[in-house]
Formats: structure tokens, C-alpha cells, sequence
């Protein structure tokens, strides 16, 4: 029988009802009391690591549940992190550079409403990622909700309320649950030692592009961040008119790289991801030497910047480790 380690962080799935709204009570042990079920298939231990609204969670919350599943990964078979739902994406992308490679899979779930409810997606989110966690073809870091298992670098949050809030972005979904059945889409084989780190530069900041933004905003984030990812329009592009001058944001981008900041251009498009060599406005901040996103999430980039320069500052591993694929983060 396998053994999982439950992770409690709070989130939806443990709150309690209270005057000020929804808040994350439920422990851990209470939590696996609502899937006795789990008891056919494995033997489940539990942590409280944190208790928080998944709005509080904070880099360093990462690096804490890292850490976790770090000191206790010889001695369990699986990993359960129960989260909240809205950052719950930023998470598993962190940890899915926190920790490669890893032949045992962690699994992050959550819920849109609490646990205690009679209507709630809470005890079949949980029953099902117990069930992966011991699947022998599960490995690495997903997302399981609503029946689906999707790459911990490829979630996306689309729904506030429904119960299918998670989609796969630009990825196919690793596999679906259904029924206890476990249906693979995508099988790897992961052999070995996991690569565990344990910093992270969280000088990062996201800027979203708005039509008439001025690009002094570019130069006050990028004066206070080591990193800017620019949420650009469709394929990508730095603004310019001609009351502003065509050298605007290529300027301030341009004096930015120059003090050795580093600027990552996205797209605000879910799918299909950027290009910047399709128009003139892409091709010319292409030219500069700016970072492009390609196919990955939102989420992916920002974490796995702030992966990247928790480990160096120089200008060329910063490019390789960008673009080099980890998780299924990006095709292109």
C-alpha cells in the first residue's frame, strides 16, 4: 500500500464559514477524516504547513512547501498539497522548478467550495489526487481538479466559480480520472534523483500593456524590480505613436537592459502564445535581445524567472536556462 503525505495550506477547501466570510479552519487530519474512501488504496499522514487564503501566499511559501516534501521525500511514496485555487497555478509552477525531475509525483488540489459542504467539488478533488498519488505512472508536479491532471507549468485558472476552474494551456492534459479510473494521456519515464532548490528572486514584476500606457511605467518597474515581464497585445510588441516618438518604450527598455535589468516579453492571450517576429512593433524589441515567453503560461514565466535568477545574474545562463524546456513549459 502507498504511503502519501498531505500537505494542508489552506485555501476554500479548508474554510469554515465565519461573520468576515470564508476562512481556512479546517486542519489537515480533518480534511482526510472527509475521504475515509482513501483508506482502501493508502496510507495517508498529514501536515498543517500553513493556513492561508491562497491570496497571502508568497514566494517563500514555496520554498517552504519545497522544503517539505524535501526532508520527507525518502520516506513517502506520493505528496498531496492541498491549496487555494487562485494562486494555486503560480504554485505548482513554482514548485515545478523547485523541484525536477522528481520520479514521485506532487500533486496540488483544491476546491471551489469548503470541504464540509453537501454540494461541493472539495472530497472528489481530494480522493482523486490520493488516488494519482499512488498511480505508478504519476510523477513530477500537476495540478488534479475536476477529473483532470494537468502539468504543474501549464494551469491556468479560467473559472472563478465552476467547478472545471483549471484549464491546460498550450498543453494536452496529462491525463483524466474518472470513477477512480486513471486514464493517461502523456507518459514519461523519470528515473533517478529529483533536483531540489531552495532560492528564488522574487524582484519580478508584471506589467500589463494598456492602450495609451505611458513608458514611464516601464522605467519606474524596471528601476524597482530585477526582472520585468511585459504582458504585451496579441503576438507581442513595445507601443509606439507618433506623438510619443517611435523610440519610447525602445528606449526605456533599451536603458534598462543596459543597467542589466532583465525584460520578458508575453503575450495577454491565453492561447497560442507570442511571436515577436511577426510585426514591426515585435520585431524591433525582438532586435534589442528581449526574452520571449513563446507558448508558456503566465504563471510559468514568472516563476521560472524568478527561479532563474535566484541561481545567476549572468546575462547568458539566464537566456539558456529560459529557454530551455523544464516540465513541459514550452514547445517554442
Amino acid at each position: 500500500m502507498k504511503k502519501i503525505l498531505l500537505i494542508a495550506t489552506g485555501g476554500t477547501i479548508a474554510c469554515k464559514r465565519t461573520a468576515s466570510g470564508l476562512t481556512p479552519l479546517f486542519t489537515s487530519d480533518d480534511l482526510i477524516a472527509y475521504v475515509p474512501q482513501s483508506k482502501i488504496f493508502c496510507k495517508t499522514d498529514a501536515v498543517q504547513l500553513l493556513n492561508l487564503d491562497s491570496t497571502n501566499i508568497r514566494p517563500e511559501h514555496w520554498l517552504m512547501m519545497a522544503r517539505c516534501i524535501r526532508e520527507n521525500y525518502p520516506h513517502y511514496d506520493g505528496f498531496v498539497i492541498c491549496h487555494g485555487t487562485d494562486t494555486m497555478a503560480f504554485t505548482a509552477a513554482a514548485l515545478s522548478y523547485l523541484i525536477q525531475n522528481s520520479p514521485k509525483p506532487v500533486i496540488i488540489t483544491g476546491a471551489q467550495r469548503p470541504i464540509d459542504m453537501e454540494d461541493t467539488d472539495a472530497r472528489i478533488n481530494l480522493l482523486d489526487s490520493l488516488s494519482y498519488a499512488c498511480c505508478p505512472d504519476a510523477h513530477g508536479i500537476s495540478i488534479v481538479f475536476d477529473g483532470n491532471v494537468i502539468a504543474g507549468t501549464r494551469a491556468r485558472k479560467m473559472r472563478t466559480k465552476s467547478y472545471n476552474a483549471f484549464s491546460s494551456i498550450n498543453f494536452p492534459y496529462l491525463a483524466t480520472i474518472r470513477d477512480g479510473h486513471i486514464v493517461h494521456y502523456i507518459k514519461e519515464d523519470i528515473t533517478g534523483c529529483p533536483a531540489f532548490y531552495d532560492t528564488l528572486c522574487s524582484n519580478v514584476f508584471l506589467l500589463k500593456l494598456i492602450p495609451g500606457i505611458s513608458p514611464e511605467i516601464l522605467s519606474l518597474a524596471g528601476e524597482s524590480n530585477d526582472a520585468v515581464i511585459i504582458e504585451s497585445f496579441g503576438v507581442g510588441g513595445l507601443p509606439y505613436g507618433e506623438e510619443d516618438g517611435k523610440e519610447s518604450f525602445l528606449s526605456v527598455a533599451r536603458a534598462l537592459l543596459q543597467k542589466g535589468k532583465l525584460i520578458v516579453m508575453a503575450t495577454q492571450v491565453v492561447h497560442e502564445g507570442s511571436d515577436l517576429g511577426v510585426y514591426a512593433v515585435g520585431h524591433e524589441a525582438e532586435e534589442l535581445g528581449l526574452l520571449e515567453t513563446g507558448d508558456m503560461t503566465l504563471e510559468a514565466a514568472v516563476t521560472k524567472v524568478m527561479w532563474i535568477l535566484g541561481q545567476t545574474k549572468d546575462p547568458d545562463t539566464i537566456r539558456s536556462m529560459f529557454t530551455t524546456t523544464i516540465a513541459h513549459d514550452r514547445l517554442y
